[in-house]
């Protein structure tokens, strides 16, 4: 079209001129200057007919060209035309209600809170590239929780750099959008949280193998890392997950999936060694003394499965973690803790059971008569610290060494992004033989019952 458009001005150009009164040979100046003018007009115009024409011709290709928005249940996603490049916004919010019973009223521990907000952030670039960004905005203070960049070389090699989850627990890995429970099990207490890293990971043998191998700075038990890491203490993880089954469409094991996981490290320091261990209502059962550091080799080993079939989930892991302490005074030991966990869920409601989560067939409409979908879940899990950790290491008389934790739940999915669920949770402690009659520390004298119910939104 653009060259098409000279050739017609030319060819108007020089009919008008011919077709003029004045196409003859001008006779002397003024009648030179008035066909000069009357030129100059035929340009004008054809010019203003060429930019008109242009004009018509560009809306197919800005169509092709502009950007697609796409608003849904999974977030607000702005991309390029072919897909390449694209950026989406979602977010999570949790507002809990922690009631504890039975426990002589003494310790103020029922509460409201904002457990999690966060607004996330990831973007896709040329196809091979991608950014996650994860702020916090819960509880009292504003921190960052992923940030990482991805390169996608195929699905058997992608490389992912920044802050993130070490690929070593189960339930740390699931997400905390749309877990079994509304809080994680005593396993958890043995593997880190969030950590700064490079990982390879990728999926093999069609789709039946997956693995995951990264050195990270090195967070402890149950903790997050900071986002830098100054020193040589590095880590090592390891992930291996297969599920040999998965394209036997037939077979009642294809939802099986069997993995394990391991670390090796070294850490120093009291910030080598974990904070503390939690129960499921979030009350520290455990902790070393302040003057306690780690000091040495630390690893850990978590055998994992996983199975799906319809609307039944079954989750497992048992994770031993051991780091090397040192004491005040000088002592050292390897301190050997162990934990595992065993999780059900049913869906009521008859859709399919998922590690990421339900997707209900209906949304809360109680004018059309449908009410989402809703899970009954169980679970069972107990946690031992070694017995070389009393009491060198840590107070027999105000830490509990072994806890064990019985939780039933129903989750009610009102829609793909609004979840309500409440959860009971029961745990009894044990201790060291060396410990009091009666704890030092109040909420390990009577088992710990909560009740915890949480609204959420995840889209």
């Amino acid at each position: 079209m653009k060259k098409t458009i000279p050739f017609l001005s030319a060819t108007m150009l020089f009919a008008a001129s011919v077709a003029s009164p004045l196409g003859a040979a001008p006779t002397d100046e003024k009648d030179l200057q008035a066909l000069r003018d009357r030129v100059m007009g035929l340009e004008q115009q054809l010019s203003a007919i060429s930019r008109q024409l242009e004009r018509k011709a560009e809306p197919a290709t800005a169509d092709a060209d502009a950007a697609k928005v796409t608003v849904s249940e999974k977030g607000i996603t702005l991309a390029s035309a072919d897909g390449a490049t694209a950026i989406r916004l979602r977010g999570v919010a949790q507002f809990d209600a922690r009631v504890f019973t039975g426990d002589g009223g003494g310790v103020l521990n029922n509460a409201f809170l904002l457990r999690r907000a966060r607004v996330i952030t990831e973007a896709v670039l040329a196809k091979n590239f991608s950014f996650q960004f994860v702020p916090e905005f819960g509880g009292s203070s504003v921190s960052i929780v992923d940030a990482a960049i991805g390169v996608t070389f195929d699905k058997s090699l992608q490389l992912k750099f920044g802050r993130f989850t070490p690929p070593l627990g189960l339930e740390r890995l699931q997400g905390i959008s749309w877990t079994y429970f509304n809080e994680a099990s005593l396993v958890s207490n043995l593997v880190p949280n969030r950590d700064v890293g490079a990982q390879a990971s990728g999926v093999l043998a069609n789709g039946t193998f997956n693995y995951a191998v990264g050195v990270f700075g090195g967070a402890p038990d149950n903790a997050s890392s900071t986002n830098t890491d100054f020193d040589n203490d590095k880590e090592l993880i390891v992930r291996l997950m297969a599920t040999p089954f998965k394209n036997r469409a037939e077979s009642s094991l294809k939802g099986l999936t069997l993995g394990v996981a391991a670390s090796q490290g070294r850490a120093k320091t009291t910030s080598g060694r974990t904070a503390g261990y939690k129960t499921d209502g979030q009350q520290t059962f455990f902790a070393y003394t302040a003057t306690t550091t780690a000091d040495g080799q630390n690893w850990r080993v978590a055998p994992q499965v996983d199975f799906r079939a319809g609307p039944l989930g079954v989750m497992g892991e048992y994770v031993v973690s051991a780091v090397n302490v040192r004491s005040a005074r000088g002592d050292q030991a390897e301190i050997r803790n162990r934990a595992w966990q065993g999780t059900v869920g049913y869906v009521l409601t008859g859709e399919q059971s998922s590690f990421t989560g339900v997707v209900p067939r209906t949304r809360l409409d109680p004018a059309a008569g449908t009410w989402g979908a809703f899970e009954v879940v169980a679970r069972y899990a107990t946690l031992k610290v070694d017995d070389k950790a009393f009491p060198l290491f840590a107070s027999a008389a105000t830490n509990a060494q072994e806890a064990s934790s019985v939780g039933l739940g129903l989750n009610w999915y009102l829609s793909k992004t609004v979840l309500f669920d409440t959860d009971w949770y029961h745990t009894r402690f044990g201790f060291n033989r060396s410990a009091p009659a009666v704890s030092d520390t109040q909420i390990l004298r009577h088992d710990e019952n909560a009740v915890i119910a949480r609204v959420q939104i995840a889209f």
